[in-house]
C-alpha cells in the first residue's frame, strides 16, 4: 500500500506511532487524556470523580501475549477500565480482553504473594467496545466469552462480558450528553462521513471536517495539537478498508470463477449458468470468456 505525504509528515505531538502492526487513532488518542477518560468513566458509571490524578493510564510493554493491545486502558477507584474502539464489532473481544487483563494482573502481581495465605486484590475489570461503524447496530448489547466455547452451557464457570456501545451521532442520546467528549468525538466522526458522501476524498473530508470542528470549538484544542496526526490515522484506516474491500471482492470473483468452471465442464451454458447462479448474463459471460483463455 502506498504511504501518503500524510502518513509520512505525521509526528504528532502525544509520539503515538502510525503503523500497520500497532495503529493508534483518534480515539485512543482523545481518551487517553485523563480529563477526557475521567469524563467518560463518569459517564458510564454514573460517577461524580473529578481529581484526574486519582486515574492512571495503564501501558502494557509491547512484547505482551500475541500482541493484543487496548485502545484505553486505565485504573480508577478499584476498577480497571478496558475501553475497545472499534467500526465493526469483534466478536472476539471478550477473549482478547481475557487476554489483556490476564497481562495486567499477572504484570502487577508477584507469584510470592500468589501462593501466599493471604487474598491478593486485583482492580475489578470493566469492558467496554464503542462502536462506530456504518453498519446499523442497536445502541447497546453484550458479548460474552462463553459464546466462543465449544460445549455450549448455561452456568458458565469463566464467563467475562463487554458491553458494547454504539456512539454513532444519534445513538446513545443520554450518554453523549452525559460526556461531551464521547459526544464532540461522534460529531467529528459524523462530519467525516457526511463529507465522504459529498464525494470528497478521505483526506479532503477529514481536513474540512477538524476546520470546522476548530470553528465550532469541537475538540478545539486536541485537533489543533493533532491535526495531522488524526487526518494520518483516518487516511491510514480507510486506504486499509479499501484493501480489504478489494481482497474481499477478489476472493467473491475468484470462488465465482471455479463455480462457474465446474458448471461449464458439465457443459452448462452462460444462460444456464446465470440462472443457476443467479448471477447477470454479462457476468457470468464475462467470466466464461476469460476462463476460456486460460
Amino acid at each position: 500500500m502506498k504511504e501518503t505525504n500524510t502518513e509520512k509528515q505525521f509526528s504528532g505531538s502525544t509520539g503515538f506511532p502510525v503503523n500497520r502492526e500497532y495503529k493508534s487513532d483518534a480515539f485512543k488518542m482523545f481518551f487517553s487524556i485523563k480529563k477526557n477518560a475521567l469524563e467518560l468513566y463518569n459517564a458510564l458509571n454514573g460517577t461524580d470523580y473529578g481529581d484526574e490524578n486519582a486515574l492512571e493510564i495503564n501501558t502494557l510493554d509491547q512484547a505482551v501475549y500475541l500482541k493484543i493491545y487496548n485502545d484505553v486502558s486505565f485504573t480508577v477507584s478499584g476498577t480497571v477500565n478496558l475501553y475497545e474502539h472499534q467500526s465493526t464489532v469483534n466478536p472476539n473481544m471478550p477473549l482478547r480482553d481475557l487476554f489483556y487483563v490476564t497481562d495486567m494482573y499477572k504484570s502487577s502481581v508477584s507469584m510470592k504473594d500468589l501462593y501466599g495465605k493471604k487474598m491478593v486484590k486485583v482492580p475489578t475489570p470493566k469492558f467496554v467496545v464503542f462502536y462506530n461503524g456504518s453498519q446499523d447496530m442497536p445502541d447497546e448489547e453484550q458479548i460474552r466469552l462463553s459464546d466462543v466455547f465449544e460445549s455450549n452451557t448455561d452456568d458458565p464457570e469463566l464467563e467475562l462480558v463487554v458491553r458494547v456501545l454504539n456512539i454513532n451521532f444519534g445513538h446513545n442520546k443520554a450518554l453523549l450528553n452525559k460526556c461531551l467528549a464521547l459526544k464532540h468525538y461522534a460529531i467529528l466522526i459524523e462530519r467525516i462521513r457526511n463529507n465522504q458522501k459529498k464525494g470528497m476524498a478521505i483526506e479532503e473530508a477529514a481536513s474540512e471536517a477538524i476546520d470546522w470542528c476548530i470553528s465550532e470549538h469541537v475538540m478545539e484544542d486536541f485537533l489543533t495539537k493533532e491535526r495531522a496526526g488524526v487526518i494520518a490515522m483516518h487516511v491510514l484506516d480507510f486506504n486499509e478498508e479499501l484493501h480489504e474491500k478489494e481482497l474481499l471482492e477478489e476472493g467473491i470473483r475468484e470462488g465465482t470463477s471455479r463455480i462457474i468452471a465446474n458448471l461449464m465442464k458439465q457443459g452448462k451454458t452462460a444462460e444456464d449458468i446465470a440462472y443457476l447462479c443467479g448471477l447477470p448474463l454479462t457476468t457470468v459471460s464475462d467470466i466464461v470468456e476469460e476462463l476460456k483463455k486460460l
